[in-house]
């Protein structure tokens, strides 16, 4: 068993795919191994994972089955005590595996978040998470707003995910968010590193970027949340506030979303869906920690609609 295995979905990623490995095969930590997953890819991605002599990788070829499957599959294939996962536009600092492997292995953790870069056109900005000591969810449900919901700046136990059959949704857009809430709820330990680990791309075509119908499904990823949370009476407020944070953020980012048919059809059915759940959503916390105008808009159907006219992109 290698210490840690990272997970690299690969899909048509040429013009990124040679930083993301440089970062895998240079770490300073060894004991590694590195799942890639080649997703179907119709550029040259194969030759570039080809060209690396390196016997920690295990490459795998497969017809494209989406992230969802693909880092699934990457699960499967896993041998490593921890589990990481890396998007292949992305790269890693060359000491991210050794620091985010002694704190998560001294201390016994299930999870270890860290902070990252946001990169944009080689412009590096640093991402903060808040800073907190030890703990479960449980014991502090608001690290579910705290942590960002995405995998690739986590390292986790692989017994946990594994034991618990914790796996990515598949056949949905917004995947990571479920299989990230599920994991903090399982874990009897989280812990964070106050270092920015990772390198997170930004550029015009990436998944995060994209807005077209797949949209709704953003609306059927926080309802599995909830029914993750249903029986946890200490969680409701959290999740509460965790489905109209979500919900009202990509209300307003149907600014992107050029057909005013489908801008306006998603702005009703995820009002909809927080008004059926959270009747009372008006006085929410979220809102409260808004400032007056934006909070003013949030809240009300029409003005988002027109707000995503107004500006839209």
């Amino acid at each position: 068993m290698v210490d840690i295995s990272i997970i690299v979905p690969i899909y048509n990623a040429s013009k990124y795919l040679k930083k993301c490995l440089d970062s895998l095969v240079n770490q300073t930590k060894k004991e590694l191994e590195f799942i890639l997953v080649n997703d179907g890819s119709t550029d040259d991605s194969e030759s570039i994972i080809k060209s690396y002599n390196d016997n920690r990788i295990k490459y795998f070829k497969r017809s494209n089955h989406g992230i969802g499957k693909t880092r699934n599959f990457g699960i499967s294939k896993s041998t490593g005590k921890y589990i990481m996962f890396l998007d292949s536009d992305d790269y890693l600092e060359e000491n991210a595996c050794e620091i985010l492997y002694k704190k998560i292995d001294k201390e016994k953790l299930d999870v270890v978040a860290c902070d990252f870069y946001r990169v944009n056109n080689n412009f590096k900005e640093e991402e903060k998470i808040i800073s907190f000591k030890n703990t479960s969810l449980k014991d502090n449900p608001n690290l579910l707003l705290n942590i960002n919901l995405a995998p690739w700046n986590k390292i986790y136990r692989s017994d946990l995910l594994k034991n618990n059959n914790i796996k990515f949704i598949e056949n949905l857009k917004y995947e990571d968010a479920p299989f990230v809430a599920l994991t903090l709820l399982k874990s009897k330990k989280i812990g964070k590193v106050d270092k920015p680990l990772i390198n997170y791309t930004i550029h015009d075509s990436s998944e995060t970027t994209l807005r077209d119908k797949r949209v709704f499904d953003i609306i059927k990823i926080v309802d599995i949340i909830r029914n993750y949370f249903k029986e946890d009476d200490w969680s409701r407020e959290v999740i509460d506030t965790l489905t109209i944070k979500i919900l009202v953020n990509y209300n307003i980012q149907q600014r992107y979303i050029k057909d005013k048919n489908i801008r306006n059809e998603f702005i009703n059915k995820s009002f909809s869906y927080i008004e059926k759940n959270i009747p009372n959503y008006k006085s929410n916390i979220y809102f409260k920690e808004r400032s007056v105008l934006k909070s003013f808009i949030e809240k009300n159907k029409g003005l988002s609609k027109l707000y995503c006219d107004l500006y839209r992109r």
